[in-house]
Parts: C-alpha cells; structure tokens; sequence
C-alpha cells in the first residue's frame, strides 16, 4: 500500500466552542463548534477516508481490516485520536486516568495521555497545567473549600509553545486558544471544577470528584521535554516528544525535502500553507486544513512546497 489516504474529520460542538475552525477551511455545524477529530477510530466517532481504494471507510475499519497499511502493528483499537481544539471560552479544568485505572473503572477504555500544540491564541492567554498541593491531602482540602486560583497553576502561552499532559496531570485550555493535541484514544474525561457555568438549559455539567482526586498525580510532577531539531534538506523537523504513546514533530517546509520511512506511519496535519507529496510517480496536493496518512508501504517519497504540518506517529 503506497497510497496517500486523506480523511474527512469529525466535528463536535461544545458550550466552550467558537468559529475558529473555519479558518481551516472546514464547514462547521454550529458557532459552537469546539472540536474537529481529524483522525479518529472512537465509538464517539470516526474520520472518514475521502481518496482512493479505500474512500468511504472508517479509520476503525481500515485498522481492523488493512493492518498492514499500519505495519501491522498488534492492538484490537487503533491507538491515537488527533484533535485540533478551538477553546473560544475556558475548558473545564480536569484530569484523565492511566490505562490501569481507566481499564477497571470505564469498561475497559484506554487511559488517556495527551499533548498539546499551540496553534494560535490571544495575547496573554493562558492554560492551567498542574496544581500546587503538596501531599493528597492538601489536594484534597483545597478542592473542598474551593481555593481554586490558589491550587491551579497557570501558565501563559502564545503560538509555538508545545506541552506534554501525561495522564494525572490536572490541566485545562484557557479561552482564545486554538490547539492541535495528539492523545491516547480514548474519550474518559473527569472534571473537577467548571466555573459553576451553566448550559443553555440552565443546567450545571456533571463533575467526578471522586475519581478526579483518586487520579491526580500528587505532588505535581514537571514534565521537562528534550526539544530536538534537524533539517533535512529545505524541511527543519522539531521533534517535541517520544514516550510510550505516542511521537510528535513539526515539520516547515520551505522548498523540497526527501524523506525515507522511519516509523510504521504518519498522520500528517496540515495547520498552514500547501504543498505536494510525491512518491512511486504519483502527487498529492495538500493545503491548510488537510489531514492524511502516510502508509507504511511509502517507503521513500518527496515534500514540495511552504507548508507546517504536524506530526503525529507511534
């Protein structure tokens, strides 16, 4: 299998979701639109293949059945979701559980392990990443009494900044933050505070405390990254993460670059500018907003063009 598959994503609204996803190109079911899963194989919903042999298949489908496209790699459920986050007001601020905790207490669904990639944000916004509390019992106490700006931890960012989000990380995307976050699939979320905001029902969202404080990490932990760069011909490759889960580079094409397969696959996002992948004499043009995956068959192929991509892989 030496063919480009590109998928069509997934949209969801959400009370925090804005419009921003229409600078991708996208058509967006509502101003609430907070989430577009590019490459997703989760009960809660799947990417499409729009090309080719295999158009019209899920990507749960192309795993179950065309594993080699894959490297035939071992796993009944295909491991990643790619998201791009258009956060227009304050996430809740949560936490997620580890594959132990979250295989006992949510029937068998994956822990979730995350990582965030700052498209585009206001100035001076920022995220919640981590909390103050030095032993569970602080945690514990703090939440209770609802001392939230002293508990949080809160981080500026601006576009360019990368974070990793291991699970047991209390975390939340500030407003006016537009993200690419590549993460375990798996959709178990647990909130601890939400602003006591209400839903256009007038109702407040559901919180899990309970499980929230069972799975933060206490002390909170730093997650210092190891921030590699190369440049492979007119192609510069910052690689901001490889753990168990999952690898993530950026790639900015400025001209031509020649690559060779180094990993099982690529899921390839396309966050600004346009180019063509070339390879066994065919092109694929992609643009801003596109999302495709580099087979494992692709064993050596051409980038042309001025484009940012991320990079997404195991």
């Amino acid at each position: 299998m030496t063919e480009l598959l590109f998928f069509e994503p997934v949209f969801k609204e959400r009370i925090w979701g804005g419009t921003q996803l229409t600078t991708f190109g996208y058509e967006i079911p509502s101003n609430q639109t907070g989430e577009c899963w590019a490459f997703a194989a989760h009960a809660h919903g799947q990417s499409v293949v729009k090309n080719g042999k295999y158009k019209g298949l899920t990507l749960g489908e192309l795993w179950k059945e065309h594993r080699a496209i894959f490297g035939d790699l071992g796993g009944e459920s295909f491991p990643l979701l790619i998201k791009i986050l258009d956060a227009n007001q304050d996430l809740s601020v949560q936490v997620h559980p580890n594959d132990e905790y979250a295989n006992i207490h949510e029937n068998g669904e994956f822990g979730k392990t995350e990582c965030w990639y700052v498209i585009d944000c206001e100035k001076n916004a920022e995220i919640i990443y981590g909390h103050h509390a030095k032993t569970k019992e602080e945690f514990m106490s703090m939440v209770e009494q609802e001392e939230w700006d002293k508990l949080l931890h809160r981080v500026k960012v601006k576009p360019g900044d990368f974070f990793y989000v291991p699970s047991g990380t209390v975390h939340a995307i500030g407003k006016r933050i537009l993200i690419l976050e590549t993460q375990q699939n798996s959709d178990t979320t647990y909130r601890l505070y939400d602003y006591n905001r209400k839903d256009s029902e007038g109702n407040t969202r559901e919180l899990h405390l309970v499980k929230s404080i069972e799975v933060t990490e206490t002390p909170c932990t730093s997650n210092k990254l190891t921030i590699q760069q190369e440049k492979i011909h007119d192609l510069y490759v910052t690689t901001f993460i490889e753990c168990p889960y999952f690898s993530v580079q950026k790639w900015v094409l400025n001209g031509t670059s020649s690559l060779k397969k180094e990993k099982p696959f690529l899921l390839v996002s396309v966050i600004d500018g346009k180019g063509s992948l070339i390879s066994v004499g065919n092109e694929y043009p992609f643009k801003k907003g596109d999302h495709f995956l580099v087979p494992n068959g692709l064993e050596e192929y051409q980038l042309v063009g001025n484009a940012e991509c991320i990079v997404s892989s195991l």
